[in-house]
């Protein structure tokens, strides 16, 4: 009897710590477990400590709630220009509700690698060669506005999608570099002609400048000569006045004067003359000393005028 008192004591303990294994339930942190009710959703437990009823209640799913990093693999892609692309990225996504991550969707990450692999080539497929290669930013944005729409049903929020590598074929990127590298020789030779066109315009206005410089001086100094002309004119004007006054008057000795400032003149116009080395005068020197001595004789006459003028 004791023995057997003893088995069922055993037994009893066994099934009371199964039960009681049953029941609690301890939910770890950045986890939350699903409840069922005979295979029924019935509530979400949060982290920490929970009672069930064994053996009706049970645990259905357990869901991480923290941010999880998934890595698209590397897929062909075919561009608007017919470009073969190599394609990989990563996405980051992060369960807000536990229940529909669960129950909505059958293998959630498989769900949401094949959405995102489908919108890369989606999206690439609209986008030349040249955009797919240098708008990233812009293909980043638009596949996560896509895919975190198309998942929100999920109970999930997809924070960020970010292509890691777009490789196009090497025979492609050969004609890339070579494109690149006439392109750089065109804008080279446009700078350097842009260069030569500036130094020829800035040559011309230096030119026309002084062009207009020069016909500035020339006609400052046209100016002066006409001004000295008119000058020397009017000067010769009022001699030949006074002349004619002497003559008017009976003063021989005033003729003498004009006639050998004349004829020194022509004699000073003749030395200068640059094809005339040797000058002969066919006239006789009596003469020249003699109107000389008419300019002598208008001399003394005059100044002494003053002295009779003066008294």
């Amino acid at each position: 009897m004791i023995e057997n008192a003893l088995m069922w004591a055993v037994i009893v303990v066994f099934l009371a710590v199964v039960v009681v294994r049953k029941a609690v339930i301890i939910v770890r942190q950045g986890y939350e477990y699903t409840i069922e009710r005979f295979g029924k959703y019935r509530a979400t437990f949060d982290p920490g400590f929970h009672l069930i009823l064994p053996f009706v209640n049970r645990v259905g799913h357990k869901v991480n709630m923290m941010e999880r990093v998934l890595d698209v693999p590397s897929q062909e892609v075919i561009s608007k220009d017919n470009a073969v692309l190599t394609v990989d990225g990563v996405v980051f996504f992060q369960v807000l509700d536990a229940a529909k991550a669960a129950y909505e969707v059958f293998r959630l990450e498989h769900a949401i690698l094949n959405l995102t692999m489908t919108n890369i080539r989606t999206v690439l497929g609209s986008l030349d060669l040249d955009d797919a290669l240098s708008k990233r930013d812009d293909i980043n944005t638009r596949l996560l506005v896509i895919v975190d729409e198309a998942t929100t049903p999920w109970g999930i929020k997809v924070t960020r999608i970010e292509i890691k590598d777009i490789s196009p074929p090497m025979d492609l990127v050969d004609a890339m570099a070579r494109q690149m590298k006439a392109e750089r020789e065109k804008r080279a030779t446009i700078l350097e002609a842009e260069g030569h066109r500036q130094s020829a315009i800035l040559r011309a206005e230096g030119d026309k400048r002084a062009a207009v410089l020069e016909a500035e001086g020339r006609k400052e100094a046209a100016f002066r000569d006409a001004e000295a002309r008119e000058r020397l004119a009017e000067a010769e004007g009022r001699a030949t006045t006074m002349v004619s006054e002497a003559i008017a008057s009976g003063d021989i000795q005033a003729v003498n004067y004009f006639i050998a400032q004349k004829y020194v003149e022509a004699l000073a116009d003749f030395a200068h003359s640059s094809n005339q080395k040797t000058l002969l005068l066919p006239i006789e020197a009596t003469s020249v000393l003699g109107s000389l001595a008419g300019i002598a004789e208008v001399a003394k006459a005059a100044l002494s005028d003053k002295p009779e003028r003066g008294s």
